[in-house]
């Protein structure tokens, strides 16, 4: 069932290449089917999933390239779970609302399709080869939605994106490499099983390295402060659909890469990197938002607002208890749902009238209902109003992070109400006041279209804020097992190794 979630967009892929380049409504219609049926067989996962056990679920396991220990090893647990359904939740959401892309429609489909092949591989792999040879495969086709369908400055945001994230990339694939050599040093046989390397034991000072190479990758994608510099120029130029997945999903690689390898690989370097990681984070929240509360430009402050939000899951993260982690999981979700319907609002606005300046906007409340109700709602999801998705995962955030560090959760606090200012302000003077430009006069209000795209993200919205239970309830097993295996390695780790086993020659 896991690899028909996985390589089913990219078949689909494939055969929109042999379709004519005129027929392009039957290659949304296509794209669009196979992004649903992908999305109904992922439900499967969710239904038959066992809350019970902390072990991964649906376990497939192929020898790939067997002489050097890689295969392709793919499974589910209550951390990849939702990451996997969200993934495929916002590809037909996004396909739908990129109805009107008119240039190289089929290319476009192409590359999103296999994107989603790409981040589906990454959150299941269990081979650490297979889990790399996924994240390089997700940068290419974001490459080319920013590159090609992207605004003025395209081309420098779409290699400003591929080079930061290629930098880090190559560090963790140095340092992956080496966890093979360990493996062998140890064990006697070379393997890239995650969860055979979960049980290496690694120097003090040798951790610090490979997980300074893990986070290096990690902190770029996140972004954590200060390797963000590549997000705003990557989100105000890539188009909307190209928005929406790169903050709703390629964000939380970083933040799910954190936790499903650097943590439990190196979790000595990873306690010994909790004052640095905070500090960053609790900057990074505060810088976010600040930064974001300035900005002329619609698309930069969700972009900065990112940032901000993103700093908050680190900081849950890193506060190694069960509340911080739980919450953490759960935010990522959040920022993929809210973040995604807030870019999808910009660019409702920008097709209509093409520009994104705060300035253009007031008074929409009259013109457009709709597009302003749903704006509303998604702002108060965006900065945590109770009985919405936000503030369950930034509660429990708050609730770890205190219970950890009480001054890293005091001035966190702080993001929380900058957070607020910033998106009640910009609302107020995009939606309130009175409707003075007469180019916002001829706006039209939400088509039936449009709001089938909002209608799932708010369903969502409210089901995560009112009943958070059958969501943290699937996590918990896996965050618990997670957090065991970082206190017992960090417990184990100065014993000696075992003795090399001496393969005889045959």
């Amino acid at each position: 069932m896991v690899s028909a979630v996985i390589f089913l967009p990219l078949l689909a892929a494939v055969l929109l290449l042999f379709m004519a380049q005129e027929e392009e409504e039957l290659a949304r219609r296509f794209a669009l089917g196979v992004a649903l049926v992908t999305f109904l067989i992922s439900l499967g996962l969710l239904v038959n999933f066992d809350s019970s056990k902390a072990d991964f679920q649906f376990v497939e396991r192929v020898p790939w390239i067997a002489e050097f220990g890689i295969h392709y090893y793919v499974g589910v647990d209550g951390i990849s779970l939702f990451l996997v359904l969200l993934t495929t939740f916002l590809v037909p959401v996004v396909l739908l609302a990129s109805w009107d892309i008119q240039r190289r429609v089929k290319e476009y489909l192409f590359f999103f399709l296999m994107l989603e092949t790409g981040m589906l591989g990454a959150l299941v792999a269990l081979d650490l080869f297979l889990f790399y040879v996924f994240w390089e495969v997700m940068l290419i086709p974001m490459y080319f939605l920013i590159g090609v369908w992207g605004g003025a400055q395209r081309i420098y945001a779409a290699i400003k994106f591929l080079l930061y994230t290629m930098v880090g990339s190559l560090l963790m694939l140095v340092a992956i490499l080496y966890l093979a050599y360990l493996h062998n040093a140890q064990y006697g046989s070379v393997t890239f099983d995650l969860l055979q390397l979960y049980n290496l034991k690694i120097s003090e000072q040798t951790q610090l390295w490979l997980f300074a190479a893990f986070a290096l990758s990690f902190a770029i994608k996140v972004p954590l402060f200060p390797f963000h510099t590549w997000l705003p120029d990557a989100h105000v130029e890539a188009p909307t659909g190209g928005s929406v997945i790169l903050a709703g999903v390629l964000l939380k690689m970083g933040t799910y890469g954190f936790l499903r390898f650097a943590l439990p690989l190196f979790p000595e370097a990873a306690h010994a990197a909790v004052p640095t990681i905070m500090a960053l984070s609790v900057i990074g929240i505060i810088y976010g938002a600040l930064v974001a509360m300035v900005q002329p430009d619609l698309k930069k402050l969700v972009a900065y607002s990112s940032v901000s939000h993103l700093g908050f899951v680190m900081l849950g993260m890193f506060a190694f208890n069960v509340q911080g982690v739980a919450g953490s999981v759960y935010q990522m979700l959040n920022h993929g749902i809210s973040t995604g319907a807030l870019f999808l609002l910009v660019g409702v606005v920008y097709e209509r009238r093409h520009t994104r300046l705060i300035s253009e906007y007031g008074g929409l409340w009259k013109q457009t209902p709709v597009y302003a109700s749903i704006f509303l709602v998604t702002m108060l999801s965006s900065i945590g109003l109770p009985g919405l998705n936000g503030f369950i995962g930034e509660f429990l955030i708050m609730l770890g992070v205190f219970k950890a560090n009480m001054w890293a959760g005091a001035f966190a606090v702080s993001g929380v109400v900058l957070g607020a200012v910033y998106m009640l302000w910009m609302y107020q003077r995009v939606i309130f006041g009175e409707l003075k430009n007469e180019e916002n006069k001829k706006l039209t209000d939400l088509s039936p279209r449009e709001i089938a795209v909002f209608v799932p993200l708010l369903v969502l919205m409210l089901l995560m804020g009112l009943y958070p239970q059958p969501f943290l309830t699937r996590m918990e097993k896996s965050i618990e097992a997670t957090l065991a295996r970082v206190e017992r390695k960090t417990a184990v780790v100065h014993a000696e190794p075992p003795p090399i086993q001496v393969v005889a020659e045959r």
